[in-house]
């Protein structure tokens, strides 16, 4: 008699909270939370928003936190900002100006996403389905003009491991 064992693979439903930060100072107070969580240093963070919702400034906040010194660029023309600090390796993606998901594969990023580090990616959607499962996506949305010029909403989705602890360490 053949006896089987069935491997029991770990799914993890979505978890999804909505943050309001009314000022600039929020969003910083923000990334101080989630550069303070052991798991970003091997997580994949998506950035998802209209131009201007703030996602670039978002990430300068992360990296200010994560101890990045010097300019913080946005990788729009270059595609990639790599940051090296003594115990994390960073890369910030901009897929803004993909035309075709087919060009991640070519630029050779795949690498990239197999080594170890902390990963941010502005536009996945133009990288289409070639790019992993995001730990954490976050998407941010300018709020009406009822609130400061400044406010916005953030959308966070944890869909993996990596993203529910990072969500879950999150202050309020």
């Amino acid at each position: 008699m053949e006896t089987f064992v069935l491997s029991t693979v770990e799914h993890h439903l979505p978890i999804v909270e909505t943050r309001l930060w009314p000022t600039e100072a929020a969003t910083e107070a923000f990334a101080q939370s989630l550069a303070a969580r052991p798991e970003i240093h091997h997580a994949f963070i998506t950035l998802h928003g209209d131009l201007g919702a703030g996602k670039t400034t978002l990430v300068r906040h992360l990296l200010r936190a994560l101890g990045v010194q010097g300019r913080i660029k946005s990788p729009t023309y270059a595609v990639v900002e790599p940051y090296e600090l003594p115990t994390l390796n960073i890369w910030h993606f901009d897929f803004y100006r993909f035309s075709d998901p087919r060009e991640w594969e070519d630029a050779g990023f795949r690498d990239i996403f197999a080594s170890p580090g902390l990963k941010l990616a502005e536009w996945p959607q133009n990288a289409g389905a070639l790019l992993p499962t995001p730990d954490l996506a976050i998407h941010i949305d300018t709020m009406p003009d009822t609130y400061s010029s400044e406010s916005r909403t953030a959308t966070l989705t944890a869909a993996t491991p990596t993203g529910h602890a990072l969500l879950n360490g999150l202050a309020a």
